[in-house]
């Protein structure tokens, strides 16, 4: 990951965007800083233990009226608001989650960002994550790098610790808690692995796993709203991102959750990673649910290679969505 906040200036396709979206995150996060962790109000959201609370529409609004001043016919698809929608018909739609960890704000816990994507035709092109508690922005524009601090100690080749890797994980809000491939993927990765982060706020998670401070990331039928920021940040800092079954993974938002299943790494810990997913497909009463139902099957279904490559890359199906854990 290049250490510049800024991609260079020469580099083509969408820097305005790229410019627009980091300036709108830092505005936002300079906002939710100011009044963390007292000056803000809380209700429930949903039947599901969620929350929302005011400084998530505020931020919100924020990020939504720089970006629609900047880009008027573009659709944006909003956390809170929902989808607004403009009169452009060139595909692009940015994807907005002013404030990314609402549950852990609401506990006092200091672990949440502002996250901000542009998408065309369903690919992201622009993603963005801003931590307003360290002031620190990662951000990716597709071809041109990502871009933001690294961990200190470089992480492609730093060979796994004998008690497994770092991993973390997500699962959408609409998994039920006693969903049996869910709780079978999570125990297993418990099982096998050193620490598995729960942070309830995925970009977090993401902008982590980018800038090496984690081994492997893996979701389930996951949030759609910061899955594409988070997905090319990571593919761009040079990480591996593939459906449960192998399959290369698009990162975009359209499409039900049940193609929203992720394990994205290192490419030299991809191989394990899949290896721990399927052994746990394998378990009693989660035969092929990470196949045919979270993950494409046909031609474009197949293992990666050793160094992570893959021949295809079919788009993933996301729809908008809410917080996840």
């Amino acid at each position: 990951m290049s250490p510049n906040a800024d991609p260079p200036a020469h580099q083509p396709g969408f820097a305005s965007e790229h410019r627009t979206a980091v300036a709108a995150a830092e505005e936002a996060g300079t906002f939710l800083r100011s009044r963390f962790p007292d000056g803000f109000a809380a209700r429930p959201k949903g039947r599901l233990g969620d929350v929302v609370t005011d400084l998530d529409v505020m931020a919100e609004e924020l990020v939504v009226g720089r970006i629609r001043h900047r880009f008027p016919h573009d659709r944006i698809l909003a956390e809170e608001s929902g989808a607004l929608d403009g009169d452009g018909d060139g595909g692009r739609t940015w994807l907005v989650d002013p404030l990314d960890g609402s549950n852990n704000v609401v506990i006092g816990l200091p672990v949440y960002v502002v996250g901000i994507a542009l998408c065309v035709d369903d690919a992201p092109v622009v993603g963005v994550v801003h931590d307003p508690m360290t002031g620190r922005t990662w951000s990716a524009l597709r071809g041109g790098g990502a871009h933001g601090r690294a961990a200190a100690r470089p992480a492609h080749g730093r060979p796994l610790p004998a008690a497994g890797p770092l991993l973390a994980w997500t699962q959408g809000h609409a998994v039920r808690r006693d969903d049996p491939a869910a709780c079978t993927l999570r125990h297993t990765l418990e099982l096998r692995s050193r620490r598995l982060l729960q942070l309830w706020a995925p970009l977090v998670a993401w902008a982590m796993l980018a800038r090496g401070d984690i081994d492997g990331f893996v979701g389930y039928r996951a949030e759609a709203i910061d899955l594409p920021a988070g997905a090319l940040l990571a593919r761009e800092a040079g990480m591996a991102v593939r459906h449960l079954d192998g399959a290369e993974f698009g990162g975009g938002f359209s499409g039900p959750d049940t193609g929203r299943s992720f394990v994205a790494g290192r490419p030299d810990v991809l191989p394990h990673l899949l290896d721990l997913v399927a052994t746990s497909a394998s378990s009693p009463g989660t035969e092929g649910t990470y196949t045919a139902e979270t993950a494409p099957t046909g031609p474009s279904a197949r293992r990666p290679s050793a160094d992570g490559t893959s021949p295809s890359v079919p788009r993933s199906g996301p729809r908008p969505g809410t917080p996840s854990t």
